[in-house]
């Protein structure tokens, strides 16, 4: 095994490792080549969490996409014919991009690239910063071999941003919001270079011609941020908060608001079963100020689908009927707690745990997500076999339910620490041992 593989695997958890595995066996069947690549080699490579795995694929992706969602589960939550990406949900709430290996060709800023299948090399000297643009060999052939055409790695090391070529901006003008993301999440440095890029790209006014979507997606990017507020306020700054909506400047951009949502975001374990809380809340969040008019003009911005609409502005609708259950006196034990809140989904939690004034509610998500959702994954896959249970088996899913049940019932809880004994004190008169009178 190669240092990165080891690197790669330390730095997954087992659903995320579990998620690779899958990739590399339905790959070799279907005899494409397939890289860990983009954000997820940058995260490892840089020390950081990783949080969605990207997948570069020299063949049809999306045809793998498709196959491996039949084999494994995985539920597709969108596809993009023209990229020929998919992104997908798997087991364990780990989220996955699948997309080809390609070359992008745009007539204009702002316009539909054409795309040409190409080699890694090739795909990774098109991306945007040369911190995206390494990838990792996941084929039987030359796995662990790092592939760095950029030089990324250096840039990783150094702590700087630098795009892969003089056009970045103007092929794809979102890349000056990225920009500002990167620059805030990991307190790089703007190359000198990629800086007067930048700063010419603002004077041609490159930021107006991005699209709905691309607003959308970057907006749900930043809504998943440890420091959104800050990346909100700095755009502010820089005055490209205003592509958005010119509704969010000034008062009506709730930065306190926003850095008390990520707290509570934190509580929720990513990629790890728990499924993620998405872009609702943040909206919710940063909408609270805006009126009824101002929404709607930033839904027609962002070009947002129904369903995407419905999951922002039914959250406070679903996220009550939640709630109503959580107060039910009948939620006694752990294990209750837990079954009512097992399969809720994360945007629900989150939003309960900012907007909720009932303490039991409060109480019993914190709960669910710091002690009884931990202690449910303990019961491992190994134990239930052993209990006498076959996995795929209705069985088997029942004696797990009874497993985690037991466990979380008969919890114990820490011991307190023990009490020091008092120290007498001497008897009067006399000094205590290793004392000088005059010192005293």
């Amino acid at each position: 095994m190669s240092d990165y593989m080891f690197m790669l695997e330390s730095h997954l958890n087992g659903d995320q490792n579990r998620v690779v595995a899958e990739l590399q066996a339905a790959a070799t069947s279907a005899s494409v080549n397939l890289f860990l690549a983009g954000g997820a080699m940058r995260d490892m490579l840089g020390g950081f969490p990783i949080r969605d795995l990207d997948f570069a694929v020299e063949g049809n992706a999306l045809k793998l996409a498709k196959s491996i969602a039949d084999r494994s589960g995985a539920r597709i939550l969108d596809m993009d014919e023209n990229r020929r990406t998919a992104d997908l949900i798997f087991p364990g709430a780990v989220t996955v991009e699948i997309g080809m290996s390609r070359l992008e060709k745009y007539g204009r800023t702002g316009s539909k690239p054409q795309i040409t299948p190409a080699f890694i090399q090739d795909d990774l000297r098109r991306r945007d910063f040369t911190i995206n643009a390494i990838a990792l060999s996941l084929n039987r052939g030359s796995r662990g071999l790092l592939i760095d055409p950029t030089n990324g790695l250096a840039d990783l090391t150094n702590r700087e941003l630098r795009t892969t070529n003089s056009y970045s901006f103007y092929d794809d003008a979102v890349r000056l919001l990225r920009l500002i993301r990167f620059r805030v999440r990991f307190g790089f440095n703007v190359e000198e270079r990629t800086q007067r890029q930048y700063e010419n790209a603002r004077e041609s006014g490159l930021e107006k011609l991005i699209t709905g979507r691309a607003l959308y997606e970057e907006l749900r990017n930043i809504a998943e941020e440890p420091n959104a507020g800050e990346i909100m306020k700095e755009l502010e700054n820089t005055g490209l908060l205003s592509i958005f909506s010119t509704a969010l400047s000034g008062p009506k951009l709730t930065v306190p608001s926003i850095a008390k949502l990520e707290k509570l975001r934190r509580l929720l374990p990513g990629g790890n079963g728990i499924r993620p809380a998405g872009i609702g809340p943040f909206l919710v969040v940063l909408t609270e100020k805006m009126t009824s008019k101002e929404r709607a003009d930033l839904i027609r911005t962002l070009d947002m689908r129904r369903q995407e609409v419905e999951s922002w502005q039914k959250l406070e609708a679903r996220a009550k009927k939640l709630e109503h259950a959580l107060k039910s006196p009948r939620l006694r034990l752990p294990s209750q707690i837990y079954q009512a809140l097992v399969k809720s989904p994360g945007d629900e939690l989150l939003f309960l745990l900012y907007r909720s004034q009932q303490r039991t509610v409060q109480d019993r998500i914190r709960n669910y997500l710091q002690k009884y959702y931990p202690a449910a994954q303990e019961v491992s896959d190994a134990e239930v076999e052993k209990a006498g249970a076959k996995p795929g088996t209705s069985k088997y899913v029942k004696l797990k339910e009874q497993l985690i049940t037991t466990r979380l019932n008969t919890r114990k809880k820490p011991a307190p620490p023990p009490l020091e004994e008092p120290v007498a004190p001497p008897p009067a008169g006399r000094m205590p041992p290793g004392r000088d009178r005059k010192a005293s």
